[in-house]
């Protein structure tokens, strides 16, 4: 996935700058295309920069978990073949 040049925070900052005021003109100001602000509204909806972060750490925390527990799984069905065998 390519590497946005704006942060979270700095998406929502835009987004709420673009509920004050035309869409074209905030676009326009930062760079981007209309299409853009209206995907990151899609996906940031009314978050704030603190949720945008929070949602961040979140997403992580579940990579890791989702990692750890696919690890064990595979512990497991190890532990399983190697028992299969034995007797």
């Amino acid at each position: 996935m390519r590497k946005s040049r704006f942060t979270e925070a700095q998406m929502v900052t835009i987004l709420r700058e673009a509920d004050k005021g035309p869409v074209a003109e905030v676009a326009k100001k930062h760079g981007i295309s209309e299409q853009t602000i209206y995907t990151w509204r899609k996906r940031y909806g009314v978050m704030d920069a603190d949720e945008v972060k929070r949602l961040r750490q979140m997403e992580q925390e579940n990579t890791r978990l989702k990692k750890l527990l696919a690890e064990r799984d595979l512990e497991i069905e190890v532990m399983k073949e190697i028992a299969a065998k034995k007797w």
